[in-house]
Order: C-alpha cells, then structure tokens, then sequence
C-alpha cells in the first residue's frame, strides 16, 4: 500500500492506493506518503479529491476497494456511495436499506470504520432529526463537507 498526500480545504489529506484502486484514506498526514502520486490510480485520485473540494467534482470515479469489513460494514459502504451528492441520510435510513431497521447505532460503527472517507462518503449520513453527530475527521470538517456539496448543490440547481 503507498500513500500520496494532498493539501485540502479540511487540511492535510492521505490516500492509500494498491492492486489498481484507492484503499484507503486518511484526515493528516500518514509518515510514509509523498507529495507525488506513487501510481495513476492515485493520480487520479488526486485529481479527482482537489476537483471535489473545489465544487467542480461530484461523483467520484475513481476505483475503490476497502481491505477489511464485516458484510454488515460493507453493505453500509456501499450504501453511502448511493446517496446523492449534496443529500444526506440519517443513521436509521440507511439501517432500514441495508435490511436491519434496528442498527442505527451499528451504521454509525461502521460510518466510523470507514476505511475510505469523502471518496466513501460517510460525512453525508446525520443523526436523527438532522443532528450532526460523530465523525471520524471530527465534527468541523463534516461540516465543512457538508456545506460545500450544500453551496455547489444549490448552485447547480439554480444555474
């Protein structure tokens, strides 16, 4: 696994690539990454992360595989990559569409561990009642992320 970091609107950003996809991200700076993409997945990748917080990106293309995860974790995984840009779903939605109405708090476990965040977007799930809770970069950058999809969102519309 090699990590390339970029500088970001939410400070320093690390992304892991291996076997032709990202495979892992990281809010800092992760000791072994380097400034220079090490491969063109994580070229692209780059790319892409400085043309999403730029609000000239919205959906991601760019291959990701997460190296470890229970079926329960991936199938919420997958299920945040579903969720519109600029929209969010609350802990209990996406609990109800991965088939267990029950496991709000088992979402946000696995919002949590997250292996690839922003790309995975787990920033765009929110408690009940549109309350922000927990987030792994810390509550200040879910916001940040928030209110970029949010700005471009509307500006999209209205263009």
């Amino acid at each position: 696994m090699r990590w390339t970091l970029l500088d970001s609107p939410i400070g320093i950003f690390s992304v892991a690539t291996e076997g032709g996809s990202v495979c892992g991200a990281h809010f800092g700076l992760v000791e072994s990454a380097s400034e220079t993409p090490a491969d063109p997945i994580a070229a692209r990748a780059v790319t892409e992360l400085r043309a999403y917080f730029a609000g000239e990106l919205t959906e991601f293309g760019t291959p990701v595989r997460a190296p470890r995860g229970s079926d329960f974790e991936r199938a919420v995984w997958r299920e945040m990559t579903r969720i519109p840009y600029g929209e969010t779903l609350t802990y209990g939605q996406v609990a109800r569409l991965v088939g267990d109405p029950g496991a709000a708090r088992a979402v946000g476990v696995a919002c949590n561990r997250n292996p690839i965040p922003v790309i995975v977007p787990c920033h765009r799930i929110i408690g009940a009642g549109g309350k922000l809770v927990g987030f792994g970069g810390g509550l200040d950058r879910k916001v940040k992320l928030l209110e970029l999809e949010a700005r471009v969102a509307l500006q999209q519309a209205w263009s």
